[in-house]
């Protein structure tokens, strides 16, 4: 199975898991080698990142479906594109664009354009995965554009099912989807989010496709802080917290991010 990939004309789209043949562990060795960067690159962020595609690679919670693509951003207006969309694919129409949505539009996301999704026969729980594989393939394919690579090419799927686990735990939080509270995060979920005091909505949001919130947690340990050091405004890397979130704040600032 295997989900995410960018564009030729540089805006990342989706893949939502498709069956092929297994690939190897020494496949995303050599996948994650950034050849070509200007500067060295991390090996903590390079295993994260063969983290990550092992990840999409593999049998998802929900999804077993096809290839998503990527017209909506060309647009002014998200209702400004009409007809089908441009690549073959066996997802109906309202999942691609919802993931067109989630991918090139999220600041004008709203909670009747969530209802109307949902009511239009997209799963709760499906839509939640589309948000973690469409960000966490974005979140790759901007990394590689920031070191002037091509973005890493998509490893063999691996054969299998779903899951289609649901944690007992999710609730209604007064969020758009189901969550899990962190005094709910037992049995198979008790490792959730990490024995931590503090847990970011942006993690809990996840909730409801546990796996999800694992992996979008390894991307943030590795691209930024690890999430129980968050509030610690002393914590730096190769950069000092300050310098970080000044970083973080002008790039949220551009992507027009409401978060």
């Amino acid at each position: 199975m295997s989900r995410g990939r960018s564009a030729p004309h540089g805006f990342p789209t989706a893949n939502v898991r498709y069956m092929a043949t297994p690939g190897t562990r020494e496949e995303l060795t050599s996948a994650v080698d950034y050849e070509g960067a200007q500067v060295p690159v991390r090996e903590d962020l390079r295993e994260a990142h063969r983290f990550i595609l092992d990840h999409i690679r593999s049998p998802g919670t929900w999804w077993t479906g096809g290839e998503l693509c990527r017209e909506r951003r060309k647009s002014l207006s998200p209702g400004g594109v009409r007809g089908r969309h441009d690549d073959p694919h066996a997802l109906p129409e309202n999942v691609i664009d919802a993931v067109h949505r989630i991918r090139s539009d999220p600041a004008r996301l709203s909670r009747s354009w969530f209802d109307a999704v949902i009511a239009g026969g997209l799963a709760v729980t499906r839509y939640v995965e589309l948000v973690s594989v469409t960000s966490v393939m974005a979140g790759l394919d901007y990394f590689a554009r920031a070191l002037g690579v091509a973005p890493l090419p998509l490893p063999t799927p691996l054969a299998g099912e779903p899951s289609r686990h649901r944690p007992a735990g999710a609730k209604d939080g007064g969020a758009w989807v189901p969550i899990i509270d962190p005094a709910d995060a037992s049995g198979p979920e008790a490792d959730l989010y990490g024995g931590g005091d503090f847990v970011p909505n942006i993690v809990r949001a996840m909730s409801l496709v546990p796996d999800e919130v694992r992996v979008l947690r390894r991307s943030t340990d590795a691209h930024y802080v690890p999430v129980a050091q968050i509030p610690d405004p002393t914590y730096h890397r190769a950069l000092a917290r300050p310098q970080m979130e000044l970083i973080a704040a002008r790039v949220s600032a551009l992507n027009q991010c409401f978060y």
